[in-house]
């Protein structure tokens, strides 16, 4: 069975010097209170007796094996996968340039919460139009999966 111990700094009981600090859990350096005494917050975690194995066992690695090995088109495979890693990286870079620019950030969450309010009035606030939002998606579902 294994343990970990962890020490972190408990938060301070009243202000330090006049002024109010946030302790974070990187700061490992102890708090004075009202004593004068360093105090610390110690947690304790201890392992079960399951193993590993079990935690990854809902992967079943041989269905990956065998969807690999019937696959005709390998390096088609390869580049899609690689052509989707350069697609995300390209869009958290065009996401990130948008977030620096002033003023649109702001714009766009304010649309992102009218449009939140739109759906919960729309679909999600009365029964029958929950029903409605229910069975388009199961439509949806059964005409993905060719059903």
């Amino acid at each position: 069975m294994a343990s970990v111990i962890a020490r972190f700094p408990s938060p301070p009981v009243a202000p330090i010097h006049g002024r109010r600090q946030f302790v974070g859990l990187n700061r490992m350096s102890a708090v004075s209170t009202f004593s004068g005494r360093p105090t610390r917050l110690v947690i304790s975690a201890k392992a079960t007796g399951e193993s590993i194995e079990s935690s990854t066992s809902s992967i079943d690695f041989k269905s990956i094996q065998n969807a690999w090995d019937k696959s005709e088109d390998r390096i088609g495979l390869i580049g899609l996968g690689l052509a989707g890693i350069v697609g995300l990286w390209a869009s958290v870079n065009l996401i990130v340039a948008v977030d620096k620019l002033p003023l649109i950030p702001s714009v766009l969450e304010f649309v992102g919460i009218l449009f939140s309010f739109w759906f919960v009035y729309r679909y999600l606030l009365f029964k029958p139009d929950r029903e409605e939002l229910f069975l388009s998606v199961n439509k949806s579902i059964s005409d993905i999966l060719g059903q």
